[in-house]
């Protein structure tokens, strides 16, 4: 059935990048203030995850148009490469882009409403969600082309929608939250780093020009090492200046992973196949990451 098609065209496994934000944005603002708003969660986490949607979407179409999905043949699934539902001819280009337009409107809706509800900041993160999501891949801007997209990533699927989500349930912005939500961002930054080691061959040659493409696989191994020695650094600062609980340090834990990942990560950075269990692994090492960070804030207040 196409709907069906549809539906996996999505992508839906990936959103727990944008749901993490959300959850962990209103476990900070009940954190601080004790409270928690169900509908506003909801509406929030639609709006949220309808633009992720449209941003995977997009970019399964922009990539199909700039021949980009077609060239590549180291991808592997379901990590990098895009749906291959164009690829493999099971949905047509237009009835991809007509998706995404669909699922960007609802994000639109969905943002619309929060902004009568919660107020002008609400409108602004949520345009600057759509526009950084569609011109992630949609020229004339094409973020991911220009060596801008891991930082647009880290700051839509980060501090964008954790932000957005503690003001909606409290009416005003934190620092220290801000500072924070840096450790997440981070992550789903390396997300998206390591799943460009096995496309940089086609990104490069459709002029895609990625941070893994400018650096090459060996010295990017390396750049995704420093990360991973980077990303904790936020937590420690706000934990230490007591600005959170002091069980925020359990989502440091996750960070044993890294005894894992980081060797195939330099043994394997220029063989796709052999280096898919990392990209898997820093999708769970985000996830956990969060997840613990979100029960700590729920279980301290």
């Amino acid at each position: 059935m196409k709907i069906l098609l549809l539906l996996r065209e999505l992508r839906a496994p990936f959103f727990t990048a944008s749901i993490m934000p959300v959850l962990l944005g209103c476990a900070m603002a009940r954190y601080h203030t004790g409270l928690w708003s169900w509908p506003l969660f909801a509406l929030t986490l639609l709006g949220v995850v309808a633009l992720h949607a449209g941003a995977n979407v997009a970019n399964d179409y922009f990539d199909h148009a700039s021949g980009n999905d077609a060239a590549n043949r180291d991808y592997v699934r379901p990590f990098t490469g895009g749906s291959r539902m164009i690829q493999n001819r099971l949905l047509t280009p237009r009835e991809v882009l007509g998706l995404s337009v669909a699922c960007f409107a609802i994000g639109g809706l969905a943002g619309a409403w929060l902004f009568r509800l919660a107020g002008w900041p609400v409108l602004w993160l949520g345009a600057a969600g759509l526009a950084g999501g569609f011109f992630y891949s949609a020229p004339p801007v094409k973020l991911g082309a220009r060596g801008l997209g891991e930082p647009a990533i880290a700051i839509l699927f980060g501090c964008l929608p954790a932000m957005g989500a503690y003001f909606v349930q409290t009416g005003r912005f934190s620092s220290d939250f801000l500072v924070i939500s840096l450790s997440p961002a981070a992550l789903i930054l390396m997300v998206v780093f390591i799943n460009e080691f096995q496309d940089c061959r086609a990104d490069g040659a459709v002029g895609k020009r990625t941070w893994v493409v400018r650096l090459g696989t060996r010295r990017a191994a390396r750049a995704y090492m420093a990360m991973m020695a980077l990303w904790p650094l936020p937590i420690l600062l706000v934990t230490a200046a007591g600005k959170a609980p002091p069980g925020m340090l359990l989502a440091l834990v996750p960070l044993l992973m890294a005894f894992w990942i980081l060797p195939r990560v330099a043994r394997c950075h220029d063989k796709p196949q052999a280096l898919a269990p990392a990209n898997a692994m820093t999708i769970i090492l985000h996830l956990a990451v969060s997840l613990v960070m979100a029960a700590v804030l729920l279980a301290a207040r």
